[in-house]
């Protein structure tokens, strides 16, 4: 039996924190950026722990295989 490849598009979307949780950017900061403002824009630069256990183990398991 083959190996398991882990989910390459996971691989670009998520990163696994030393404590063993998943960062992930926030969604709308790939365009139409003139109509949002200064703060928004602002606030979408930063990263975000996921803290939904589900889509935490479910995320872990496409980056680890």
């Amino acid at each position: 039996m083959p190996k398991m490849k882990s989910h390459s598009g996971a691989k670009k979307r998520f990163k696994e924190t030393a404590n063993g949780k998943v960062k992930r950017k926030k969604a709308n900061r790939g365009h139409l950026l003139t109509k949002k403002t200064s703060k928004r824009k602002r606030q979408l630069r930063k990263s975000v722990v996921i803290d939904d256990n589900a889509n935490r183990k479910r995320i872990k398991r496409m980056l680890s295989t």
